[in-house]
Parts: structure tokens; C-alpha cells; sequence
């Protein structure tokens, strides 16, 4: 089985809004596009034109109709790899395919070594894992590591692709160990939250929950607790069906 480092010089990751974020999924598309030519290239596509179509993606936004105070309201969910800092699908791989770099803190597959055993796969309850029918390997989101560090690139373009492309500015990308970093001090001032905390896996991506929606403008209070009632725990019990 694979250990993970002690520590971590960085944890990268993201801050998702899901007060902003509209559903578009231009962090979809953009990821695809990225990452089919980069660092976990190519992703497959199975009948593409057709009913059915499937194939690897990185990324993966789910809408739901959610109550609220007698209400509903339309909540945009994107997911991808967290990054955990206890990741579960690292410790249970058999070959050490699977790792977490002490670096930054990414969670990465090492093609040459992995044996599409999915191991991983059934140990993430976040689904993040994707299997590469075409090279019988696990693929997954790499923060687009040959993107951030790319010195041929200006260096606000050094982002993962999904934020870049972002239009409503709903994803944010930064060191989330460092707790005066942009990101860390968002997550502060909004109430950032852990997807599934229980888990104990500690991920490192943290969503932003909806603000309350009033007749005149948008109050600074999360319209729901992260708790089991609320949105987070809502999509915990969607994620573990």
C-alpha cells in the first residue's frame, strides 16, 4: 500500500461558489479540452455523437432542485478530485500508482504503474476516479500540474483550466495550507466547508455555500448550515447513493 508524505510544503486546490456558479459548464468543456492533449492524455470518448455517450472527464457539474424556506432553488454542484490530505484511494493502492506529492499536495496516478484494478475508485466516496477503457488505467483531475507550472505561459494563465474558463468567477484556485493566502481567507470570510467531513479524509477543496436570496439584493449569511439539513449534507447524500 502507498504511504503519504508527512507534510506537504503546499496544499493547492480549490474554492468552488456555488452562490455563482450557473451551471454552464465551461469548467467542463475546458478541462476535456485541456487535458486531452496534457498531462493524463488522451481522454477517451465513447460514442460521442450518440445516445450514451460517456467517456473520462476530470470534471462533472450535477444540478439539483433544492427547498429552501418553502421555496426551491436551482443549486449547480460542480465535482472533481479534492485532493484530500488523507486521501483513502492513495493508502489503498496495491502498486503505488496512486500519490500524493509533498510538494503541493496534488493527488496524481502514474500511468506506468497503475493496473486498472479501481481499487482506488471504490475507496474515493467522492467519485473522482475515472477509468481509461482504451489504456485500462485511472485517470483523474491534476489541478492541470503541466498548466500551473508552465513558465512559457504569462503567469495569470498558470491556473487549472477549469478556472480560467470560469465566466461568472465561481472557481478559485490557490495554496489553501497557507492560511493568509486569497483562497484560505475566502473560505474564512464565507464559510467554506469540507465535502462529507465525517469521512475524515480532510479534502482540500472547499465549496462556498449559496448566500440567502432576499427581495432587494443578496445577504452575507450562507442561506444553510453545512450540517446534515443543509445544502453540503444534501449532496453528501446524493454522492453516497
Amino acid at each position: 500500500m502507498t504511504s503519504l508524505p508527512a507534510r506537504t510544503e503546499k496544499q493547492l486546490g480549490l474554492v468552488i461558489d456555488l452562490d455563482t456558479c450557473v451551471g454552464c459548464q465551461a469548467c467542463v468543456t475546458s478541462c476535456k479540452e485541456w487535458n486531452t492533449g496534457g498531462h493524463m492524455a488522451p481522454l477517451t470518448d465513447i460514442r460521442p455523437y450518440e445516445d450514451g455517450a460517456d467517456g473520462v472527464w476530470f470534471n462533472r457539474v450535477h444540478t439539483y432542485e433544492q427547498e429552501t424556506k418553502g421555496a426551491s432553488r436551482t443549486v449547480h454542484f460542480p465535482r472533481s478530485c479534492l485532493h484530500c490530505a488523507e486521501p483513502a484511494c492513495v493508502t489503498v493502492c496495491p502498486t503505488g500508482a496512486s500519490y500524493k506529492r509533498a510538494s503541493d499536495g496534488i493527488v496524481l496516478v502514474n500511468e506506468d504503474t497503475c493496473i486498472g484494478c479501481k481499487l482506488c475508485s471504490w475507496a474515493c466516496p467522492y467519485g473522482a476516479r475515472e477509468y481509461d477503457t482504451d489504456v485500462g488505467v485511472m485517470k483523474k483531475c491534476t489541478l492541470c500540474v503541466d498548466r500551473i507550472y508552465n513558465q512559457n505561459l504569462d503567469e495569470a494563465d498558470r491556473v487549472p483550466a477549469c478556472v480560467a474558463a470560469c465566466p461568472t468567477g465561481a472557481r478559485h484556485f490557490g495554496d489553501l495550507g497557507d492560511p493568509q493566502s486569497p483562497v484560505s481567507r475566502l473560505v474564512a470570510e464565507r464559510g467554506g466547508v469540507d465535502l462529507m467531513p465525517e469521512m475524515g479524509y480532510r479534502p482540500t477543496n472547499k465549496y462556498l455555500p449559496p448566500r440567502e436570496r432576499k427581495a432587494c439584493g443578496v445577504s452575507d449569511a450562507p442561506a444553510l448550515e453545512p450540517a446534515a439539513g443543509g445544502l453540503l449534507g444534501w449532496v453528501d447524500r446524493m454522492l453516497s447513493r
